[in-house]
């Protein structure tokens, strides 16, 4: 638990990227009219969950409004409406929702956490910014030892966490899994389920439903042994 603190610390201080740092300060300059008034954290998010998670939840990056704005993963934004009612049916959170830190949401069983840690602009981090972020998810991967699936919402949370494995010498699969929903890959003593993203894009259309996003985290408590 400390050295995984320890690493949300660093993130925190992060100022790697200057078009991810100079993005996420404007925003927080100027906010849409619902937020004003508001105090942002622009900051790099850290992770949130339990130390001893058998699940890791793994996104693309911080929403602007979301949680750059609450300092904490999926929390404030209608993403995070979803992921955590999921994961509340699921047994993995205490509550359904999560609005700001501070609001009691607690994971059990559950590590909610992304490959790039800064809010990017129209949600589109550069591969250069993916890769000097990555280390962190790679780092907490190897801190979270009783971590048996891995739910990667979208198509870049699924190649950043094989990044991530791979920095760590966790040999992965040849030719590379490809993402899909529902799509799985063994790796190592991992198993990665693929989702679609929970962002309004996916969620509005009906390209995500709530079975859909239930079947998937049913399935990651399958293979975690978690219940």
């Amino acid at each position: 638990m400390r050295e995984l603190v320890k690493i949300g610390a660093e993130i925190a201080d992060c100022r790697a990227c200057p078009r991810l740092v100079k993005w996420r300060e404007a925003v927080a300059e100027a906010p849409p009219k619902r937020y004003a008034g508001q105090s942002y954290w622009a900051r790099p998010v850290p992770a949130f969950g339990d130390p001893q998670a058998r699940i890791v939840v793994v996104g693309l990056a911080p929403a602007a409004n979301g949680a750059n704005r609450t300092g904490r993963m999926f929390t404030g934004d209608r993403s995070g409406d979803w992921l955590y009612a999921a994961m509340y049916r699921a047994g993995l959170a205490n509550q359904p929702e999560s609005v700001a830190t501070g609001d009691g949401l607690e994971l059990n069983d559950a590590w909610v956490t992304a490959v790039v840690r800064c809010a990017p602009p129209d949600n589109k981090p550069t591969p250069a910014e993916r890769d000097a972020c990555v280390g962190y998810l790679a780092r907490e991967f190897a801190l979270l030892p009783r971590a048996r699936a891995i739910v990667a919402l979208g198509s870049f949370a699924w190649d950043g966490a094989l990044r991530a494995l791979a920095a760590n010498g966790t040999s992965t699969p040849r030719p590379k899994p490809k993402f899909g929903h529902g799509a799985e890959a063994t790796i190592g003593e991992l198993t990665m389920i693929g989702s679609y993203h929970v962002s309004q894009q996916n969620t509005f259309t009906g390209r995500l439903t709530e079975p859909m996003l239930d079947a998937v985290f049913a399935r990651a408590l399958e293979v975690a042994g978690a219940r």
